[in-house]
């Protein structure tokens, strides 16, 4: 069973859908009982960084979180504003994130010509083998809406990087933690053979 963690923002439906087409299990749920006894967790997200932290941290979530992710080590996977909520911070905001994993969340830069948010489908290279990346081959794309990317300290936890005006790492795994700053729900396929992949851990 997959526990979808309802802090009051994100996709929630859409995942839950998409988990039913794959034959998954999963409940939708911000009952601190309910994720304490969670086998699997997937964090969604979307909407402002420190709005997120804020709900998480005074809904009681926080401390329940830690404990499945960092002492039990269930399988987690944060998508969108979900993957940024794993790093230490966010230029976005001021507020701590999860720090589940080395890393930062920075806004995309001002270049020439480069639109952001970054929104629309964009090719994925598969750098490194992993649970979550298996069955993707050739040409995969996924679709993206984000004006932050996470900045890894060690290149090791990217999984999957894309290009938009420089590369980014669009998603990653550290240890039992997974993050995918793509909307798998809304990536056909690819999604779902990455959905089908977090369900089989």
């Amino acid at each position: 069973m997959i526990t979808i963690v309802d802090y009051g923002m994100g996709n929630l439906g859409s995942i839950h859908n998409m988990f039913k087409r794959i034959g998954a299990a999963a409940v939708i749920t911000g009952d601190l009982e309910q994720v304490a006894r969670a086998e699997k967790i997937l964090l969604p997200g979307v909407g402002a960084f420190d709005n997120a932290m804020l709900r998480i941290d005074e809904s009681g979530l926080r401390e329940v979180l830690d404990q499945k992710a960092l002492v039990e080590r269930v399988p987690v996977l944060g998508i969108c504003l979900g993957m940024q909520l794993l790093t230490r911070s966010s230029e976005e905001g001021s507020r701590p994130g999860l720090g589940w994993v080395a890393a930062q969340t920075r806004r995309f830069p001002a270049l020439p010509g480069l639109k952001v948010p970054h929104m629309g489908w964009n090719l994925v290279e598969v750098t490194r083998d992993s649970p979550l990346t298996g069955g993707l081959a050739g040409e995969v794309r996924f679709y993206f809406v984000h004006s932050y990317y996470v900045c890894v300290d060690d290149e090791k936890d990217q999984i999957l990087t894309a290009h938009y005006g420089l590369d980014f790492t669009a998603a990653l795994q550290h240890d039992n933690i997974y993050g995918a700053q793509f909307h798998p729900e809304k990536s056909h396929r690819f999604g779902m053979q990455l959905l089908k992949n977090f369900a089989s851990l």
